[in-house]
């Protein structure tokens, strides 16, 4: 779900690094969801504090309802799943947008929402 899995910034958590300690681990699979993350261009503004959290909030529920991704997304793939990104407070993150999204979408799913 996060636009830059590969990026120097990503640290452990690289594509490669996360899958390998996921799977070896705890015997969970990686899959990457880019429809379920923000555009480039969305996440770049954000972070240059060019718009408050509410307008970006507003901007991503825009995206991810237009991607109809309840319905480009199986409900089963994401059963026990735990989606991430690398925002420093999970109540501005787009995971919790997503998630809401998927449980009003979806109805009846559990989400929990636990920043790392």
């Amino acid at each position: 779900m996060r636009i830059h899995n590969v990026s120097q910034l990503a640290g452990f958590a690289k594509k490669p690094d996360l899958e390998y300690f996921l799977r070896e681990i705890a015997g969970i699979e990686y899959v990457h969801l880019p429809i379920l993350a923000p555009t480039e261009e969305m996440m770049k503004r954000y972070r240059a504090g060019k718009g408050s959290w509410a307008a970006y909030a507003k901007q991503f529920a825009k995206l991810i309802t237009s991607r109809q991704i309840g319905q480009h997304v199986p409900p089963h793939l994401l059963d026990g799943a735990c989606l991430l990104c690398s925002e420093d407070k999970a109540e501005q993150c787009h995971r919790s947008l997503v998630a809401e999204y998927l449980r009003q979408a979806w109805r009846d799913i559990e989400v929990r929402i636990t920043h790392l």
